[in-house]
């Protein structure tokens, strides 16, 4: 990882861990809740890994905080600005590529606002997100080629298309030339209970706290 790759998995890391501290989980307990390995939550909290945006979204939403609240400041603040260049690049490709969360807002219903840069031949892949999520998308140069479930949506520049996120689905450029677009995600009811809860009888241990 980079310089600010690595100061970002930092500061993700130590929001998750303060998050979860706060809530008395142990390691395992959030494991089980966001659906992911325990090896994978202790690697995001010390910072030391680079998760795809879909683990950060089960963490994020096990937590019931939302995405956004991951990579930025846990204040409330009535106005947030992200200057250009500042947002948290969450996806990179091997050649270039960057997916970067600019804005977003807290739950219980989240939207977040994502700037894509896909070089040729990349390709995301997104599992299902949460029950009732929704994706807008509008390509501002080049050509995206979409795929939600089993239809496939070809788009050039100025294209829009909104569809459900709780499917699989993906954003890929075939073309010679990179493609950049405008993503915003509709995530409602973050924490209230539409995923699995942390069962407050099991078994805990200190380890790792």
């Amino acid at each position: 990882m980079d310089k600010s790759t690595s100061a970002l998995a930092a500061a993700i890391g130590s929001r998750v861990r303060q998050e979860r501290q706060s809530r008395g989980w142990t390691l395992d307990q959030l494991a089980e809740a966001a659906g992911v390995s325990r090896r994978m939550v202790v690697n995001v909290e010390q910072g030391a890994a680079n998760p795809s945006v879909g683990t950060l979204l089960r963490i994020s939403d096990a937590l019931g905080i939302g995405l956004p609240a991951l990579v930025d400041s846990p204040q409330p603040r009535p106005v947030t600005v992200t200057r250009s260049g500042n947002g948290a690049a969450l996806w990179n490709s091997a050649s270039g590529g960057r997916g970067v969360l600019v804005a977003g807002t807290e739950s219980p219903d989240v939207v977040e606002l994502w700037d894509w840069t896909l070089t040729p031949g990349d390709r995301h892949e997104s599992e299902a997100h949460a029950a009732g999520t929704k994706e807008l998308l509008q390509v501002r140069g080049g050509s995206v080629t979409v795929v939600v479930a089993s239809e496939t949506f070809v788009l050039e520049a100025g294209d829009a298309v909104s569809f459900p996120g709780d499917v699989e689905h993906s954003y890929a450029n075939p073309a010679n030339e990179p493609a950049t677009f405008s993503l915003a995600v509709f995530e409602p009811g973050v924490g209230s209970g539409h995923r699995p809860e942390v069962n407050p009888t099991a078994p805990t241990t200190t380890e790792g706290n």
